[in-house]
C-alpha cells in the first residue's frame, strides 16, 4: 500500500492524514462503502472535539479474556474511549451516524470505571479516601524536605561549598550542588556529577524523609493494584462490550480523521461507483503546492497521453490514479465532487520509475516486460505506465506495446499511458477503446500550458524545449535538419490541428457559458414573474379587504337612528376610505441608447428603444424589457477611445480587513463579499478575513464556492480557533 502511495507522490498526504488519527490503523474501511460515506457526510456537518491519542489494546483484551489484571495505564486507555463515546452520545448526530452512536449502550460498571480517573490518568481521590490521605502525607514530607534543604543552604559551615542556593532534582531526588571537599561540612550521598566537575549531593538529614515518602508511594501502589484488580474483574465480565467499543472507536476515528483532513484543506469526498468510468472535474493533486486543476473524462479502456515535454503528462497520469485510489478509501481530495464520478477498482498499479538496478541485474526494458507479463493474469485493475517506450528501440517498442495493449484491452484492465512516440499513438488511435489526449504548448509564450486537449495526438516540442533550457539555436537548427523536413512538416500539421481544435473548444466553451447564463436569466425571470404575481395578488387582496371594511362601515349608518351616531359612523367610513393606500403608478424614466440600466437583479446597457420596450445587452445576451421596469444604473457607456485607454480606480473611502456576513441570505452575502474583495484589491490588501458562521452550513457553502471561482483569490482556508474556526475564512488575494 505504501509503495503505490509513494509512486503517486502521496506520501506527504498520507502522513498528514495519519496525524489526525488517534491511533494508526489500515486505510480500508470494512463494510458497506455507501454507509461509511453517509456517516462521513453527516459528521462533516458538525463541529466536534477530536479524540485524544489512544494506544493499541488488542493485547490487553487478550489478557482480559484470561482473567489477567491490567495495569492502571491500560485501564485508563479504555476509560478514554468510553468517555469519548459518552461525549459523542451528547452531540445528537442525525441519520445513520446518529442511529449508530445511539445504539452504543455503556454498562454502568464501565461508565463508573471511566469516571474513576482524573485528567492525568490517575485514580481520582473519590475512588478511595486513602488516596487523599497519602497525598496529604506526601505533601507534608515534601514540605519538611524543602525546609531541611533551605536550613542547610543557609548554614554558615556549608555556604563556602555551595555552587548555588537552588534545590536540584536528579531522578526525582532533591540534591544540593557543591564543590569538592564538602564532606567536612555536609554528610550525604553523591548521586551525580555536573558538567563543571561539581557534585550533586542528597543530604543525609533528608534520607529518612525520602524513605518515608517512598513508603507512602509503595502504599499508594498497593491501593492502586487493589482497584486495578477490581476493575479488571469487572472488565473481564464486560469483555464483549470492550471489544465492541474498541472496534467502534477505530471506525469513528477513521471517520473523524477524514473529516478533519477535509476541513483543514477544503477538500471534498467522492463515493466510488460500480462502473469503471472516471470523470474528474477540477481535481488537483495533493502534492502540488500551487496546483492547476485538471478535468478529464476517461470512460474508455486506455487513455494515451502525448505532447510537450514537461507539460504535465506524468502528473495527469498520477492525478487520475490518485483520485481513484483516494476515492476507494473514502479519503478527501481537492475536486468538484458534484460534477465528478469515479469508478471502483480492486487493484492499483503504476510503472513509473526505472526498474533497473545493480541488485536485480535486470535492464530497464526487461524489468518492464516482467511487470507487463503479470498484467495478463489480472482483472479489475487500473495501471499507469509512464514513458512506455523507455529502454529499447522506439520502432520495435511501438509494435510490441501496440500488440500487448490490444490484448490487455480485452481484459478488465484500465490503462493510462504517457508516450512521446507518435507511431504507437497512430497504431492505437483506430481502436475505439483508446482515448487520445495531448498536452498543449503555448506557441507565443514558448512554454507548456499544463492543459490537455482530448481526441488528438500531441507534439513533443523537443527542439523548442531544448532551446528554452539553454541549447544554442545553431545546434537546434542542425538537429532539425537531421530530423528531416517531412517529419517536421508532420509536426507542423499536428501543431496546426492542435491550435484549431483549441480554438474550437474555446468557442464551444464560450457558447456553453452563454447558454448557462441564459438559463440563469430565464430562471431569474421565472422567479421574478412568480414574485410579482404573489405581490400583485397580495395587493389586490389587501385593497378588497380595506374597501370591504370601508363599505360595511358606511352601510352601518342605516342602522342608526340618532343623527350624531350616523355622523360618527360616516366619519369612521371616511377614515377607512382615506386610509386605503393605492398602488402608485411607476414613473417611466427618460432613457437613451448607451444608458446603463438595471432590471431587478439584471444589469445591462440600452441598445435600442421602441415605443414601450427597450433592447438591453447583459453579459453578451440581448433582452427585450418594458421601459417602465427599467431604472438607470450609473452613467451611459462612453465610446472607447481609439488612441489610448485609461483606467481610473477610486479607492474606497472606508476599508476593513474583515467582513461579517452573519444573518444574511446567501445572495445578499455573496454580493457584499464580491464588493468587499474588490475594495480589498483596490486598497492593496493581500489577506482578509470573512466571518460567515456555522449555522445550517448553507451560507458557508455559498461563500466557499464563490471563493473557489473568484479569479483574484489565490487561496483560502478555515480560520484558526481563536479567529473564528470553521465559522470564518482567511482569504489570500
Amino acid at each position: 500500500m505504501n509503495d503505490i502511495f509513494a509512486k503517486l507522490d502521496l506520501g506527504e498526504y498520507l502522513d498528514k492524514f495519519n496525524s489526525f488519527l488517534a491511533r494508526q490503523k489500515p486505510l480500508f474501511l470494512q463494510g458497506d462503502s455507501k454507509i461509511h460515506f453517509e456517516n462521513i457526510s453527516e459528521l462533516s456537518k458538525y463541529d466536534f472535539k477530536a479524540p485524544d491519542e489512544i494506544k493499541e489494546l488488542d493485547d490487553a483484551l487478550m489478557r482480559l479474556s484470561k482473567q489477567a489484571v491490567l495495569h492502571i495505564s491500560e485501564i485508563y486507555e479504555f476509560a478514554k474511549i468510553i468517555k469519548y463515546f459518552s461525549y459523542l452520545k451528547k452531540q445528537k448526530f442525525e441519520g445513520r451516524l446518529g442511529e449508530w452512536i445511539a445504539k452504543v449502550e455503556i454498562p454502568d460498571a464501565m461508565s463508573h470505571m471511566a469516571n474513576s480517573f482524573d485528567e492525568n490518568g490517575e485514580f481520582s481521590d473519590s475512588v478511595d479516601e486513602r488516596f487523599y490521605a497519602i497525598k496529604q502525607a506526601f505533601s507534608e514530607k515534601k514540605r519538611q524536605i524543602d525546609a531541611e534543604l533551605k536550613k542547610l543552604i543557609y548554614s554558615k559551615h556549608i555556604t563556602p561549598y555551595l555552587v548555588d542556593t537552588q534545590t536540584h532534582y536528579i531522578n526525582s531526588q532533591e540534591a544540593l550542588l557543591v564543590r569538592g571537599g564538602f564532606n567536612h561540612a555536609l554528610k550525604g550521598t553523591v548521586i551525580a556529577r555536573s558538567s563543571g566537575g561539581y557534585f550533586y549531593v542528597a543530604p543525609a538529614s533528608t534520607e529518612r524523609l525520602k524513605k518515608e515518602q517512598s513508603e507512602l508511594l509503595d502504599r499508594k501502589e498497593e491501593i492502586i493494584f487493589e482497584h486495578c484488580k477490581k476493575f479488571s474483574l469487572q472488565m473481564s465480565k464486560s469483555l464483549l462490550f470492550l471489544k465492541f467499543i474498541n472496534n467502534a472507536f477505530d471506525q469513528f476515528d477513521a471517520y473523524q480523521a477524514r473529516v478533519n483532513l477535509a476541513r483543514s484543506r477544503d477538500y471534498e469526498f467522492v463515493l466510488p461507483n460500480s462502473s469503471h468510468v472516471i470523470k474528474l472535474e477540477k481535481f488537483a493533486h495533493p502534492a502540488l503546492k500551487n496546483p492547476k486543476s485538471v478535468s478529464v473524462d476517461f470512460s474508455k479502456k486506455v487513455l494515451l497521453i502525448t505532447g510537450v515535454n514537461a507539460g504535465g503528462k506524468s502528473m495527469l497520469l498520477k492525478s487520475i490514479i490518485s483520485a481513484t485510489l483516494l476515492s476507494k478509501y473514502l479519503l478527501p481530495m481537492r475536486i468538484d465532487a458534484n460534477r465528478s464520478s469515479i469508478g471502483s477498482f480492486k487493484e492499483f498499479d503504476a510503472i513509473i520509475e526505472d526498474p533497473q538496478s545493480v541488485k536485480n541485474d535486470i535492464s530497464t526494458f526487461a524489468g518492464r516486460m516482467v511487470h507487463f507479463a503479470r498484467l495478463f493474469t489480472k482483472k479489475s485493475i487500473i495501471i499507469g505506465i509512464d514513458e512506455i517506450e523507455l529502454g529499447t528501440d522506439f520502432e520495435e517498442a511501438a509494435s510490441l506495446y501496440g500488440v500487448m495493449i490490444e490484448r490487455l484491452i480485452t481484459q478488465d484492465i484500465k490503462m493510462i499511458i504517457t508516450t512521446h512516440h507518435k507511431r504507437l499513438a497512430m497504431l492505437l488511435a483506430k481502436n475505439p477503446e483508446v482515448e487520445l489526449v495531448a498536452a498543449l504548448y503555448d506557441e507565443a509564450a514558448q512554454r507548456p500550458k499544463f492543459e490537455f486537449l482530448k481526441g488528438t495526438i500531441g507534439k513533443s516540442y523537443a527542439f523548442e524545449t531544448a532551446a528554452r533550457y539553454g541549447i544554442s539555436q545553431n545546434l537546434v537548427a542542425q538537429a532539425k535538419k537531421i530530423y528531416g523536413e517531412d517529419k517536421e512538416n508532420l509536426n507542423e500539421i499536428i501543431t496546426k490541428t492542435l491550435n484549431l481544435q483549441t480554438k474550437l473548444d474555446e468557442g464551444i466553451k464560450e457558447v456553453t457559458v452563454k447558454e448557462e447564463r441564459l438559463e440563469r436569466l430565464l430562471e431569474e425571470q421565472k422567479e421574478l414573474k412568480e414574485k410579482n404575481e404573489i405581490k400583485l395578488n397580495a395587493t389586490i387582496s389587501r385593497l378588497e379587504k380595506e374597501y370591504y371594511e370601508a363599505i360595511n362601515a358606511a352601510k352601518a349608518v342605516i342602522n342608526f337612528k340618532d343623527i350624531k351616531d350616523k355622523q360618527r359612523a360616516l366619519n369612521v367610513a371616511n377614515e377607512k376610505k382615506a386610509a386605503i393606500v393605492k398602488p402608485k403608478k411607476t414613473e417611466r424614466e427618460s432613457l437613451k441608447v448607451g444608458d446603463r440600466v438595471k432590471y431587478e437583479n439584471i444589469k445591462g446597457t440600452v441598445l435600442s428603444i421602441s415605443k414601450n420596450d427597450a433592447m438591453i445587452e447583459s453579459n453578451g445576451i440581448n433582452l427585450r424589457v418594458p421601459l417602465e421596469l427599467l431604472r438607470k444604473n450609473g452613467n451611459e457607456v462612453a465610446p472607447p477611445k481609439k488612441s489610448s485607454v485609461s483606467l481610473n480606480v477610486d479607492k474606497p473611502k472606508t476599508a476593513s480587513l474583515s467582513l461579517d456576513l452573519h444573518g444574511m441570505r446567501a445572495d445578499e452575502a455573496i454580493a457584499k463579499l464580491d464588493k468587499f474583495i474588490s475594495d480589498s484589491l483596490v486598497m492593496g490588501f493581500d489577506e482578509v478575513s470573512v466571518f460567515h458562521g456555522i449555522g445550517t452550513g448553507k451560507l458557508a457553502f455559498a461563500v466557499k464556492n464563490f471563493l473557489k471561482e473568484h479569479p483574484s483569490v489565490k487561496e483560502f482556508h478555515d480560520a484558526p480557533a481563536n479567529q473564528g474556526g470553521y465559522g470564518a475564512k482567511i482569504v489570500k488575494l
